[in-house]
């Protein structure tokens, strides 16, 4: 796989959202629903939607350059109504390819919801990159937040991807879980590491209200590592993955060379994209439409050839010009001067003055090669610079 150049322009993606889980994980805020059997109607709707979409004539323009089929856990559903799904946006849409790569098809999962035979079929569908929601390979962790498999799940899901040909499969993983100490994460790294996957996603717990897991923090059943804790293990997952093939190029993601995520990157660069499914978003060229969060109410809309929009948002030049900033800046790339130029008429030197200047003698910023870009002291503060810039 060729890496990917800085400043390319992304071409738009397709997301796709699934709202269902075997179970809804402790610390879980996303729009998702526990249930055994997955609705097929909802799966209707989201190709009814998708139908709608296709007759755009944005839409109808565009090369898409990615498919992402996320969740929520979508290998709930049985890999031969995933494959439906997938063929039938493919007849709908026009995909390119990036050179004589095929586009990017990527899909979430748990590894309670994989088996060996399951992945085969997925990737003879055309799914071409999985992401596994493994997140420790600890079991104690594991149980402290309510995850639904456990370590040698994870390693089983992990051998059936390779043995179906999953070239490009990335893992997740969580530091600042319930007990979790640096050398617990180490030994979840290391495992990670000798996986080989081509990409690692590690993110940091956050609490959210309403979930189980805020309810026995703030009983004293449970306590998270400090904040000293958890920059520890963030400093120690750069240091060991900075050591193997591994390069970070967006805050919370790291790969093997060439194998960033395309969708991402399209996100990251402030680029146009479609959602199907409740609670997804849509951006067509700086138009934001958010479909409405109820699975129930998304389906009966659709099934009542009605839209199953609740919010649209046209952002301003100057508002879209701090956002591609901002999301720009997680990237290690950074972004280039000329090409937010290009599409603002902004440059951040004018528009930020002595804030930027600030930032760039504090060294939190870098201004080389017409690219303003994250310092690498600065990575481990990357939410309080940016806010700065907001």
């Amino acid at each position: 796989m060729s890496a990917d150049h800085p400043g390319l322009t992304a071409r738009p993606g397709i997301y796709v959202h699934i709202p269902f889980c075997r179970s809804k994980c402790d610390y879980c805020a996303f729009v998702s629903l526990p249930c055994r059997r997955p609705p097929g109607s909802y799966l209707k709707a989201v190709l009814a939607q998708a139908r709608q979409l296709a007759e755009l004539p944005w839409s109808r323009e565009q090369l898409f350059g990615s498919l992402f089929i996320g969740g929520g856990t979508p290998t709930i559903y049985p890999p031969e109504q995933l494959a439906e799904l997938i063929g039938e946006l493919f007849r709908l849409f026009r995909f390119s390819s990036e050179g004589d790569e095929p586009p990017e098809i990527s899909l979430e999962s748990n590894p309670n919801t994989l088996s060996r035979e399951g992945l085969r079929r997925l990737r003879a569908a055309g799914v071409n990159r999985l992401s596994i929601g493994v997140q420790s390979f600890d079991d104690q962790l594991l149980q402290a937040v309510g995850r639904g498999h456990d370590r040698a799940a994870a390693l089983a899901a992990i051998a059936w991807a390779r043995e179906a040909g999953f070239e490009n499969f990335n893992l997740d993983l969580i530091y600042g879980l319930p007990g979790q100490t640096a050398e617990r994460f180490r030994a979840d790294l290391t495992t990670a590491m000798e996986a080989e996957p081509t990409h690692l996603a590690i993110y940091q717990l956050t609490p959210e209200e309403g979930t189980p897991l805020v309810g026995r923090l703030a009983a004293g059943e449970q306590t998270l590592p400090d904040d000293d804790q958890c920059a520890a293990m963030e400093e120690l997952a750069r240091k060991l993955l900075g050591a193997m093939v591994y390069e970070q190029y967006e805050v919370a993601n790291y790969c093997q060379p060439g194998y960033q995520c395309r969708h991402n990157l399209n996100y990251w660069r402030n680029g146009s994209y479609l959602g199907l499914g409740a609670a997804a978003f849509s951006c067509l060229d700086g138009l934001r439409i958010g479909n409405v969060r109820a699975p129930g109410l998304y389906r009966r809309l659709l099934a009542a050839g009605q839209a199953p929009y609740a919010t649209a948002e046209a952002l301003g030049r100057e508002a879209a010009f701090r956002e591609t900033v901002i999301m720009g800046l997680r990237l290690t790339e950074g972004v280039e001067i000329a090409e937010l130029q290009r599409r603002f008429a902004l440059t951040p030197q004018a528009y930020y003055g002595t804030m930027l200047t600030r930032l760039l003698d504090l060294g939190l910023l870098t201004l080389e090669g017409g690219r303003l870009a994250l310092s690498e002291r600065a990575f481990p503060l990357a939410n309080q610079v940016l806010s700065q810039l907001v």
